[in-house]
């Protein structure tokens, strides 16, 4: 499977690659003809604080932040863009001490944050970063969450998307839909690689690929 991969660079900042592999995947509710491979963006320092920057210029002169919700293994470039927005920032965030959280899940598969980060959730202006955005269910459960907390929804931010808003919020991506050609996300039950007898490739989530 991995001899397929194709690496594409972002058209914004050459530094930032991700690797795509064609084929037959599964998520937990949709089935992909791509898996993007993101592990250098989320693991490699360089990488990151390159990906941070391009995210950044979305926010720094419009948009206040007071804290940065990271899922789906984004942390490193979540601590590079609460510094670059902060603390090295020249905006409207500039001197701002961001902080930089990842929530759990419960056993109903719910985010949660204990009492001791709440307050950092309350009344405060989020930044929702996440790996992969394709069918906005994520970002679903994210704002339920953060609605619950108290917290207020001022952006929404990933590596990549194949959407461009929702509720009315821009998804400031570094990669999108249209650099992977012909992407496609399907409902099980709409797959057209499973009425055509094909086989799934690999189950696939935030943390990578198990072939099947």
């Amino acid at each position: 499977m991995e001899n397929r991969a194709i690496k594409i660079k972002s058209k914004n900042n050459s530094q930032v690659k991700v690797d795509v592999i064609p084929g037959h995947f599964a998520t937990n509710h949709s089935h992909v003809n791509y898996f993007i491979d993101m592990t250098s963006v989320k693991t490699s320092y360089r990488m990151a604080r390159e990906a941070s920057e391009e995210i950044a210029k979305a926010y720094a002169h419009s948009t206040p932040i007071d804290t940065i919700i990271c899922l789906e293994g984004t942390e490193m470039i979540g601590a590079f863009l609460a510094e670059k927005l902060g603390h090295h920032g020249n905006g409207i965030n500039s001197g701002n001490d961001i902080r930089v959280i990842t929530p759990e899940a419960n056993n109903n598969n719910q985010l949660i944050f204990r009492d001791n980060i709440q307050d950092k959730i309350a009344d405060k202006q989020i930044l929702l970063l996440i790996a992969s955005v394709s069918t906005g269910k994520t970002i679903n459960r994210s704002v339920e969450c953060l609605k619950y907390y108290g917290g207020n929804l001022a952006g929404i931010a990933s590596i990549f998307s194949a959407i461009d808003e929702y509720a009315d919020i821009p998804v400031v991506s570094v990669f999108h839909i249209d650099d992977m050609p012909a992407y496609e996300s399907k409902l099980p039950s709409e797959c057209e690689m499973c009425r055509n007898g094909r086989k799934v490739d690999a189950i696939i989530n935030s943390f990578g690929y198990s072939k099947i």
